[in-house]
């Protein structure tokens, strides 16, 4: 195992610069996630540890060894891509011994460990069938299995479910998640599916543009978001974002938009800013009565989406369109006249413009950290 470590790291493609400065710690033996929306960069910074992109400058460390100038395959490295890429004329058996072949270990060797790999993957009935001859997860349980026999020190995926349907892609991250708690080593897991982030990694680093917006737990990137990009990004469905006035409302800051008042809570930081942007996840928002009352936003209805354990509800409002997750239970139709309440304790603020930070006062970052 070995941790992952860019220093000052530049990729840049003549005059484009597609990671303008990565400062970056991967941490030895924990699976990190690298998130965010295409052209981000996550692929491109797969791609320069593991040798197949050059770093233009910068430090790149694997371990305490500067690999810059080092070869693919002396980095000790064992990448799982979005295609299988097997030889199709090759049993199971053979493509995940082939790497070790080449390398020149003792057949018996091999043999154990391509067995201890098959055994861990449960790919024991199948390595004397060919690919073709293979669904598209046991293709990539073999991809994987290719990966494992090596024991490198730094394991990287790049996007591997992207080709398996909704149910298989469940059943493979399970499987991932059981694979890096038995080999306890170091995965960097790259995909731009923010489901797949949050239930596999001990780590997200959520990217924008070639810049890390934010590093953290999963449910810290959930719960507090450092901003407005990493808020909408993590989360299903999206968070609700409304752009809205900074007012007063007796003597205290209040946020205003058409027909809808809101107190704000103490925990933010309001000064200065002549508008914010609220944003209240799904979940958070709560279906009341209609009501010409403080606080209720008035809103009808325009799509429900009955999921079985909750009902997706798209709301149109004077604010804008929001999606307020209910239980089953909850009986709405589609032209139905509701009211939503935003408690105080499900609101995030953050500023309008660049940067678009949370607005969370100081004394309440430090006492959370």
């Amino acid at each position: 195992m070995a941790s992952v470590t860019f220093r000052n790291v530049v990729k840049s493609y003549g005059e484009v610069v597609v990671v303008p400065k990565m400062d970056l710690d991967i941490p030895d033996g924990k699976f990190t996630v690298l998130v965010g929306p295409s052209g981000c960069g996550k692929s491109t910074t797969l791609r320069m540890i593991a040798g197949l992109e050059e770093v233009s400058s910068g430090d790149l460390l694997i371990g305490d060894r500067r690999v810059n100038d080092v070869l693919p395959r002396d980095r000790d490295i064992a990448m799982v891509f979005q295609s299988y890429a097997l030889y199709p004329h090759m049993t199971v058996r053979e493509n995940m011994a082939f790497g070790l072949k080449l390398r020149g270990m003792p057949a018996k060797e091999i043999a154990d460990r391509v067995a201890e790999a098959s055994t861990m993957l449960g790919l024991d009935a199948l390595l004397e069938r060919r690919p073709k001859a293979l669904s598209g997860g046991q293709r990539q349980r073999v991809a994987m299995g290719r990966a494992i026999v090596r024991r490198p020190q730094v394991f990287l995926f790049d996007e591997p479910l992207s080709n398996l349907d909704a149910k298989l892609r469940g059943e493979m991250r399970r499987e991932i998640a059981r694979l890096h708690q038995r080999l306890e080593t170091t995965i960097v897991y790259v995909t731009h599916d923010q489901v797949e982030a949050m239930t596999l990694a001990d780590r997200i680093v959520v990217m924008e543009r070639g810049h890390i917006r934010q590093i953290g737990r999963p449910l810290e990137l959930y719960h507090r978001p450092d901003n407005k990009f990493v808020a909408g990004f993590i989360g299903s469905p999206t968070m609700n974002f409304f752009e809205l006035e900074v007012t007063s409302a007796g003597g205290a800051p209040a946020l205003s938009g058409t027909g809808f008042t809101l107190p704000v809570p103490e925990r933010f930081d309001v000064a200065g800013h002549a508008r914010v942007c609220l944003g209240i996840r799904p979940e958070g928002g709560r279906i009341v009565p209609a009501a010409d009352a403080p606080g209720v936003l008035r809103a009808t209805v325009e799509v429900v989406e009955p999921l079985g354990a909750e009902i997706h509800l798209t709301l149109v409002s004077d604010l804008g369109r929001l999606t307020v997750v209910v239980d089953p239970e909850h009986l709405a139709a589609v032209g139905d006249a509701v009211g939503v309440t935003f408690p105080a304790e499900s609101l995030h603020l953050f500023a309008v413009g660049a940067g678009d930070g949370h607005l969370r006062r100081a004394e309440t970052v430090e006492a959370r950290a």
